[in-house]
């Protein structure tokens, strides 16, 4: 077990904060506003709002989710942007998925070093026991 002084300092930046505003239609998806303030909580006018969405998809291999930055100034942007950050999500998570499938077919399997030869009339294979007869 760890001793109390090994664990991180965790701290918030209070430079770096954001009020979490969510919107959901509640069959498509959702969008995430994130609202800059300050540490008071006023809002920051600073910096710019930021936003993001969210969905699920059904696959044959289960539910995919989906998440995207989106890149706009107000809720109705990003309400309109939104298929458009799915449809990007989409094609990178099949490009992901491609390429994963890929590296896993390319793998070459090497056999373990002294193996020798399997199969029948091979006998048994050599040392590695534990059972010593005399």
């Amino acid at each position: 077990m760890a001793a109390p002084n090994d664990l991180p300092e965790v701290e918030l930046d209070p430079k770096n904060l954001y009020r979490e505003d969510v919107f959901t239609d509640r069959r498509a998806g959702s969008i995430r506003r994130l609202t800059p303030v300050t540490a008071d909580g006023a809002p920051d006018t600073a910096r710019p709002v930021l936003f993001s969405g969210q969905t699920q998809l059904l696959t044959p291999a289960g539910i995919l989710p989906l998440g995207f930055e989106i890149e706009a100034r107000t809720l109705d942007e990003a309400l309109k942007k939104f298929p458009e950050g799915v449809k990007v999500a989409l094609e990178q998570a099949i490009d992901e998925a491609r390429e994963l499938r890929r590296e896993a077919a390319s793998r070459i399997v090497v056999p373990e070093v002294g193996g020798g030869p399997l199969g029948p009339g091979a006998g048994p294979a050599p040392g590695g026991g534990k059972i010593k007869f005399p």
